[in-house]
């Protein structure tokens, strides 16, 4: 039934004024999307959101992902991203995940069943938020990463020094006012790099969809403007804590 929802409305939207990079369609406009319905987010092909096109690209146009041999880890996958990855001959790929009925794997991330430097590509993006022991699963993730290898880690960070978080808030609906969605358990402010950095990363942020994209393209691919990848190397000096017991 999805599918052929999603078929109807990638017919009811067809034109030529935005594109979709995750599916290939063009469209009269982007329709409202996400938790809090924001205009112009959802592709009406594939059910993309500005986050996903984002990556997306990022990955088509500024990593290496398609180039090398790389045994890749994404976690919490994004069904179009998850299909496009599985299929490059040159990746050893890997999907995880705690809930998600298209994961290959069932994994929790604070105790990730797979030895140091299993892999050389992380992608984990809005996954955290939803983490009450967030710390440990960057330390997880930084144990299974290569040296020499990267990820690619977002998540929602707000304008506020301080990330705001109360582990005795359980209650759906007051998490949902407290932290924007019923789901998640805390609001990152601008030390989110801080903790990143504790768990032994080195931290590169790449605010490429306004440097390097042409305004023009920002439009067409319903980017958020100003919105940056966080791109994460292991910080040689910070070793990781060891195997998974």
């Amino acid at each position: 039934m999805k599918a052929i929802l999603q078929r109807l409305s990638a017919i009811r939207y067809r034109g030529d004024r935005v594109e979709c990079p995750c599916c290939g369609g063009r469209f009269r406009r982007f329709v409202a999307g996400g938790v809090r319905r924001r205009e112009g987010a959802r592709c009406p092909g594939c059910g993309s959101l500005e986050r996903h096109r984002l990556l997306w690209l990022f990955l088509e146009r500024f990593s290496t992902l398609y180039q090398k041999p790389y045994r890749v880890l994404h976690v919490a996958p994004e069904e179009q991203l998850a299909r496009h990855l599985a299929r490059q001959p040159n990746l050893r790929y890997l999907s995880a995940d705690l809930n998600s009925p298209i994961a290959m794997e069932r994994v929790d991330l604070t105790r990730i069943p797979h030895a140091n430097a299993s892999f050389d590509v992380v992608l984990c993006c809005h996954v955290l938020e939803h983490i009450p022991d967030d710390r440990r699963a960057m330390r997880e993730l930084r144990r299974v990463l290569a040296p020499g290898g990267w990820g690619i880690l977002q998540t929602p960070v707000h304008s506020i020094d301080r990330t705001v978080e109360d582990a005795s808030v359980t209650d759906p609906a007051e998490r949902r006012r407290r932290f924007g969605q019923p789901d998640h358990v805390r609001v990152y402010g601008r030390d989110f790099h801080d903790r990143l950095r504790a768990a032994g990363f080195r931290v590169h942020r790449i605010r490429w969809s306004i440097k390097e994209l042409d305004p023009a393209e920002v439009e067409r691919f319903g980017l958020r403007r100003g919105e940056a990848v966080v791109v994460v190397t292991p910080d040689p000096a910070a070793a990781p804590d060891g195997d998974p017991g």
